[in-house]
């Protein structure tokens, strides 16, 4: 089998949720030697290392069962970071007037890159300030959008 990001997020999402997280983003690197599997998980109340721990027993109990990745990887379970990527249309709406930083996958109005405030998500696409102006990103534009820390 073949895995595919889509894949083992529907396998994987609804354990993690059912102990109470949230499956931030997948990420699957599948080298010619050894993989890595890496799940960042989120919580409102942050995630400490005892929850990464947990939900990596869980989801090996899973994937040992399943095992879906025909090759040895590694399971890595992490929190998403003060620098997060945004991968679903709902983090774009609870990071509403947070500063961003996108990389589009074409040009658009001029830009390949936009930093900016988020000021909005409607529907499918977001509304991001800029220094000098204000432009509106399709979601299936944005090659990679992560929050700028704010400390």
């Amino acid at each position: 089998m073949n895995p595919t990001r889509e894949n083992l997020t529907e396998m994987l999402e609804p354990a993690i949720e059912a102990m109470g997280f949230e499956l931030a983003d997948l990420e699957l690197n599948l080298g010619h030697s050894r993989g890595v599997l890496r799940l960042f998980i989120d919580h409102e109340k942050g995630i400490g290392l005892e929850d990464c721990e947990a939900v990596s027993r869980q989801v090996s109990g899973l994937l040992d069962v399943e095992d879906p990745i025909a090759m040895d990887y590694r399971l890595e379970v992490s929190s998403p970071g003060l620098d997060r990527k945004l991968v679903k249309p709902e983090h774009f709406d609870r990071f509403v007037g947070r500063q961003i930083k996108t990389r589009l996958k074409r040009l658009i109005e001029g830009h390949r890159r936009v930093k900016g405030r988020l000021l909005a998500r409607d529907g499918e696409t977001v509304v991001v300030q800029s220094d000098s102006e204000t432009i509106a990103i399709s979601l299936a534009d944005i090659e990679v959008a992560r929050l700028v820390p704010e400390l």
